[in-house]
């Protein structure tokens, strides 16, 4: 007995080990890639040469938008630079992500900041029964997401307060918490930020092959809110039987209990402004329903459609996550005592524009390097030999995306910004794709499974040490390959259930979202 306790206590420790490995590869890999921003500096430079290279060769490839073989246009002649410096403040301030965000980010920043959805999620969480308090925590979590970072720096410590309180282990809430903020990012029935984000860089993308491609923001939105109960299924599943668990038995709570965070409760002003922001909210959905409810109504397309590219509705969905957390988030402001007069206001979307500085700086090189990529045409020639090869092998549609899902997973683990990875990657997936007659629409939704599900396990997520420390407040010895081992069942499992979902989503037909076909061109 005691040699077989002794070989599985090597066996334990050989796994560790090659774990450890593993996570050293990552980091030390992920710490040697340029910044996001120089990586975008670098891959334009790389762009203008090869197009100089490639700019003679005469290709046999046929550029699907004038039916001519594809050119390479050489993007280092005197003509050509000069274009490009005359393009580009155009080009940055063009950047369809760079509007979204900053004007999603107003209205959210003064939700943030008047203490409306820090109200929200509290709430949320108050009422619910110990037995449901996992589910609601990763619904809590997958929630957040409309409100930008809020989930990292709020619902995660909070996942480790609440059950800590209810005397459960705080490492298991952490790891159900970030399961739900980072492993399911794209998994939310409410609107937010990141869909138009996204849209626009997959419109870009699939603009190489057809100028005239539109996207609708919401061409995801039934897939993504679908994800959610597969999300909080597996979370719920694998933090009750798996996780907590583990950390019962292997992680001593020994954290100075005098440091420990509270769970506070909220007060009666809070509530009181919580009340009045909520249906604020709700008379808000009501004024915008009866707005649009006429057939001749002016949100509308001129055929009288709701969710056509032409409708107005469809055109401000940004605005109207704007107002969707302004107003609210005033209300609640003006009623809790958190906002005394409206400087407070301007404060808070001031704050929520402070942080973007990084974002603004990553967003102007992608944007020069995908004017490069446009304007070169090595976007198209790389798409159209990328269809090539992939037609060569015969394989069918479903085995092509889920190759797109496993490259999207493998990228997010050294590069940790969503629109990051996607403006790299959209240039190429999206039309080459379009080639085999499979949808942008349908690149997009295998991207962001593939992108969510690795995010809990890469050490270069830029959240990812301060999930560490919130696990040390609790655990004193608690590091990275803790927190990777914590949440790599969280990954494998997402990772192969959701790719099995989208697939028999597809095969099902069931709508993506708004005006979402899965092939290419949408049949009509």
């Amino acid at each position: 007995m005691a040699d077989e306790s002794n070989d599985s206590a090597d066996t334990q420790t050989q796994k560790k080990r090659w774990l450890d490995r593993a996570l050293d590869w990552i980091e030390v890999a992920g710490n040697k890639l340029p910044d996001p921003a120089v990586l975008f500096l670098i891959l334009m430079i790389v762009t203008w040469i090869v197009s100089a290279v490639l700019a003679p060769v005469e290709f046999v490839e046929i550029d699907p938008r004038d039916g001519q073989p594809v050119r390479v246009v050489n993007q280092l002649t005197g003509d050509a630079l000069a274009q490009f410096m005359v393009d580009m403040v155009k080009t940055f301030t063009g950047f369809h992500p760079l509007g979204v965000v900053l004007v999603a980010l107003l209205g959210v920043g003064v939700a943030e900041h008047t203490g409306f959805i820090n109200a929200g999620l509290k709430w949320m969480l108050s009422f619910t029964p110990k037995m449901l308090l996992t589910p609601m925590l990763i619904l809590v979590a997958i929630v957040s997401h409309t409100a930008a970072d809020a989930g990292y720096v709020l619902v995660i410590p909070l996942g480790g307060v609440i059950f800590y309180a209810a005397g459960r282990h705080p490492l298991a809430g952490i790891a159900a918490a970030f399961a739900g903020v980072s492993g399911g990012f794209s998994a939310n029935f409410v609107p937010s930020g990141i869909d138009p984000l996204l849209q626009g860089l997959t419109q870009a993308g699939g603009q190489l092959i057809q100028p005239d491609l539109q996207v609708n923001p919401l061409c995801n939105w039934l897939f993504t809110s679908l994800s959610s109960i597969l999300v909080i299924a597996v979370g719920w599943y694998l933090t009750d039987k798996v996780i907590e668990p583990r950390v019962n038995a292997g992680e001593k709570i020994d954290g100075d209990p005098d440091e420990m965070p509270k769970m506070e409760e909220l007060s009666a002003a809070d509530r009181k402004g919580l009340f009045a922001g909520m249906i604020a909210m709700l008379l808000g959905v009501a004024v915008l329903f009866f707005i649009v409810l006429p057939t001749d109504s002016a949100m509308r397309s001129p055929e009288g459609q709701i969710t056509a590219f032409a409708a107005p509705l469809m055109q401000s969905i940004v605005p109207l996550i704007f107002l969707f957390f302004l107003i609210p988030g005033v209300v609640h402001g003006y009623v809790s005592g958190t906002v005394k007069s409206h400087r407070d206001i301007v404060k808070g979307m001031s704050k929520s524009m402070s942080t973007m500085g990084y974002y603004l700086v990553m967003a102007f090189f992608a944007a020069l390097f995908i004017y490069a990529f446009g304007k070169s045409n090595v976007g198209v020639l790389l798409a159209l030999k990328g269809a090539d090869f992939l037609k060569s092998l015969g394989m069918p549609g479903q085995a092509t995306i889920v190759g797109i899902i496993m490259l999207s997973a493998m990228v997010n683990l050294l590069v940790g910004s969503a629109s990051a990875k996607w403006a790299l990657l959209a240039p190429i997936f999206v039309p080459m794709l379009m080639q085999l007659g499979l949808s942008p629409e349908l690149t997009q939704a295998a991207y962001r499974v593939g992108d969510s599900t690795t995010n809990i396990i890469t050490p270069l997520m830029p959240y990812f040490p301060l999930v560490v420390v919130f696990c040390q407040r609790y655990v004193k010895g608690t590091g990275i390959g803790t927190v990777v081992s914590i949440m790599l069942p969280y990954s494998v499992v997402l990772f192969f259930t959701w790719t099995i979902f989208l697939v028999l989503y597809w095969l099902a037909g069931i709508p993506l979202g708004l005006q979402a076909s899965y092939v290419y061109p949408p049949v009509p």
